[in-house]
């Protein structure tokens, strides 16, 4: 039957799997394979890579990001009830621009449910938060966030420069 023993050398602990046998009269241990060490009382397991499997590889860091600045100055809250739904999009039109029928493939790939509490996000969804930010003032919305931006960051006022890179205008008249 074999067992756990803790083998101590050079101030470190490593642990292997054992098992006593009879051999001549003694007994002695045989080395049935190297499980790993322990530090600080907790079992630190040796793994080979060949052991290894990815299952599935998340967009996290960028996200981190793009939420700690949003969460600085308040965007959820400023866009309103879809405010979670809106950041996705922008999120997503930052990181990886895809199409709203695409966002939900987009969606999976990511870590996105956990940063903004969103669960099952769904094209629907997306597109009654389009539509809350249609049915709202976007030049009270903008003076809103560049103040919350404002009050954040304190830029100087010489110039404030805005980036339309990747931005797509549709229709047959754009006031812009």
């Amino acid at each position: 039957m074999s067992f756990i023993r803790k083998i101590k050398k050079q101030g470190k602990t490593y642990l292997a799997e054992v098992e006593n046998q009879r051999v001549d009269g003694k007994v002695i241990q045989k080395h049935i394979k190297y499980i790993g060490r322990e530090i600080d009382g907790k079992t630190i397991l040796s793994s080979s890579i060949s052991n290894i499997a990815v299952d599935s590889v998340k967009v996290y860091g960028p996200l981190i990001v793009l939420n700690s600045l949003a969460k600085e100055i308040e965007l959820s809250e400023t866009l309103g009830e879809y405010g979670d739904e809106i950041l996705s999009m922008v999120f997503a039109h930052c990181i990886d621009y895809q199409s709203i029928n695409k966002m939900g493939q987009w969606f999976e790939r990511t870590d996105l449910n956990m940063i903004l509490n969103l669960e099952m996000l769904t094209e629907a969804r997306l597109l009654k938060a389009l539509d809350s930010l249609e049915n709202c003032d976007s030049f009270a919305l903008q003076k809103n966030i560049f103040a919350n931006v404002k009050k954040k960051y304190k830029p100087c006022n010489n110039a404030i420069i805005y980036d339309v890179t990747n931005t797509y205008l549709y229709g047959k008249k754009c006031p812009l």
